[in-house]
């Protein structure tokens, strides 16, 4: 909404205006909205709670997208439907493309997967762009915990054996609109920064930024933890999840700017004045 107002007549809801969970009340309040393009960007992520709300993990995930995606078929809009890079098994050791094959190995994939299923089988312009540790203003992410222990603690650890690529949302915003328009191609579609890095390099970067900007941490280094440590985990996580952005590179001539120039730029337009 922050990145847009300026330039499209942009409507926002929340999670207290639209319920995903409830079928009904999700097609009276869209079924009288006029509109050329719905952005979903609401989902159920905690992945260890999806392992046992399995109900409401694909009421959320699987079955609202799919009616998001009926009601702009029948409006003739253009739904653009943001998944995850969790919809992969994670035993690969290089991107993953958008032509692999999917197998996720979590109830919150699995329903995200099937929510795609859904939405592209509703209409084939619309659009699934799967995205990886997401962060950015507004929702408090990976990094802002990482930057709220250090603040408090000088003992800050993460896990340094699992790998994929964070992903900032102002870099979303900006890239989406040139898929807005109806005629433009549907399917799936990977973004991320540029790179890749573990939990550990991403927490041990962010401080590196914020010390950089003078903003007070009483931790300067991140210790490494295992991901066969983490005993209280309940969904199984997909060890190396690096998504390829050379699709996005082939339709558009760009390549997203690597996580590190990202990440510095959140924690400076973000934090360095707080």
């Amino acid at each position: 909404m922050r990145e847009y107002h300026d330039k499209f007549d942009v409507t926002g809801f929340n999670r207290a205006q639209i319920d995903l969970s409830d079928r009904d009340a999700l097609r009276r309040k869209l079924r009288v909205e006029n509109f050329d393009v719905l952005i979903n960007a609401a989902a159920f992520t905690n992945v260890d709670l999806c392992e046992t709300q399995h109900e409401k993990a694909f009421r959320i995930n699987t079955d609202a997208p799919r009616i998001l995606a009926e009601i702009c078929r029948d409006k003739k809009a253009k739904l653009i439907h943001f998944s995850t890079d969790y919809v992969f098994d994670g035993e690969k050791r290089e991107p993953y493309r958008e032509s692999d094959p999917a197998n996720p190995i979590s109830v919150y994939g699995e329903s995200k997967r099937e929510g795609e299923k859904l939405v592209l089988q509703t209409h084939h312009q619309h659009l699934v762009v799967r995205v990886s540790w997401v962060f950015g203003p507004d929702r408090p992410s990976f990094i802002d915990g990482v930057i709220k222990r250090a603040r408090e603690s000088k003992n800050v650890d993460a896990i340094a054996d699992k790998f994929s690529t964070p992903t900032y949302t102002c870099d979303i915003a900006e890239m989406l609109p040139q898929f807005f328009e109806r005629d433009v191609e549907g399917g799936i579609l990977h973004f991320a920064n540029a790179g890749k890095c573990s939990w550990q390099e991403y927490a041990q970067w962010a401080l590196d930024c914020c010390a950089s900007e003078g903003i007070a941490l009483k931790a300067k280094t991140v210790s490494a933890l295992k991901l066969s440590g983490m005993r209280n985990w309940v969904a199984r996580r997909p060890v190396y999840s690096v998504l390829s952005t050379v699709k996005f590179f082939s339709l558009t001539g760009n390549t997203p700017r690597t996580w590190h120039d990202a990440v510095a730029e959140y924690i400076k337009r973000f934090y360095s004045k707080k």
